[in-house]
């Protein structure tokens, strides 16, 4: 069983400090990865409802540092925690600039990158980004096919109605084609992992649900031609720690676990904790994760 951590990137974390701590200890404690995600900004009056909780946008969410720029910090003071998305909105970016900033911290990382995408939930993120809210899954599908090309091929060209990357050398190429985890709910959005990703970046659901929609997923796979076996499910939670709570978003170390040992057993391939709406501070995470490491051995063996 894989657990990863969710590396300093918001709120009181939003710090050079709090990254290289945890990036360092992190490693050396045995997680098998960092993440990062994605977060443009905060709208005052937002016009979609946050995929989570009472539906409003967490507050610490109003600082938030780049995702690149924190994996590559990272990547400095390790050598060998992978370094993933969770998830990149990836139709933010061209895909030639997507790759490039992608495959440096590939490059500088020594061949760590799990590349993870989505499509994003906030029309207003879009519309600061300047991207059209409307045909994103095109825009999205396109995205993934740009990439493979600019990661496969040498001379690289795409020719597309949104983009054009005439025959050129775009180098460095990445030490190995990153996985490309994809996210997303619904069932569109799960045909498409299943025919062209190499995982899902999923949530804390009800394991029914989870389960479903896994099988969602590797339905789409078989009739793609593809190997289910070949596919992970890679699950993030975001718990608060409280003694009173209701798990999995809220609760003790040990229910919390309970409910990812139970996620395990219904498929899920590897965890990530992100312990940043709940710790205090970095020694604070650093405790909160140790100790979910013991319950999730405990657990699992």
């Amino acid at each position: 069983m894989r657990v990863g951590l969710a590396v300093p990137q918001y709120g009181r974390f939003a710090s050079l400090a709090s990254v290289l701590e945890v990036a360092r200890a992190a490693e050396k404690m045995g997680f098998h990865s960092l993440w990062a995600g994605d977060r443009l900004l905060t709208p005052v009056a937002p016009k979609d409802r946050y995929p989570g909780g009472d539906g409003s946008i967490p507050e610490a969410h109003r600082v938030f540092l780049d995702p690149f720029a924190v994996l590559s910090v990272a990547a400095s003071v390790t050598t060998s925690v992978r370094l993933g998305t969770s998830a990149l909105n990836a139709c933010w970016y061209a895909p030639a600039v997507l790759a490039r900033s992608l495959t440096t911290i590939d490059h500088l990382s020594g061949g760590r990158l799990d590349a993870g995408l989505g499509l994003g939930w906030s029309s207003d993120e879009y519309a600061a980004a300047g991207v059209p809210w409307q045909d994103r899954a095109r825009r999205y599908d396109a995205t993934l096919d740009a990439l493979e090309a600019i990661w496969t091929t040498d001379p690289v060209s795409f020719e597309h109605e949104l983009w054009t990357i005439p025959p050129s050398h775009i180098e460095p190429k990445p030490a190995r084609r990153p996985p490309l985890y994809l996210a997303g709910f619904a069932e569109p959005a799960l045909r498409r992992i299943g025919r062209r990703g190499d995982g899902w970046l999923t949530a804390t659901l009800p394991i029914p649900m989870l389960t479903a929609m896994w099988q969602t997923v590797c339905r789409a796979a078989e009739e793609a031609g593809r190997d289910p076996g070949a596919l992970r499910m890679i699950l993030r939670a975001n718990p608060i720690v409280t003694g009173d709570g209701r798990p999995p978003r809220s609760g003790t170390v040990a229910e919390i676990s309970a409910y990812l040992a139970e996620a395990v057993e219904a498929g899920a391939h590897e965890l990530i904790l992100d312990l940043q709406h709940t710790a205090t501070d970095d020694r604070h995470l650093l405790d909160l994760a140790a100790s979910f490491q013991d319950e999730l051995a405990t657990r699992l063996g």
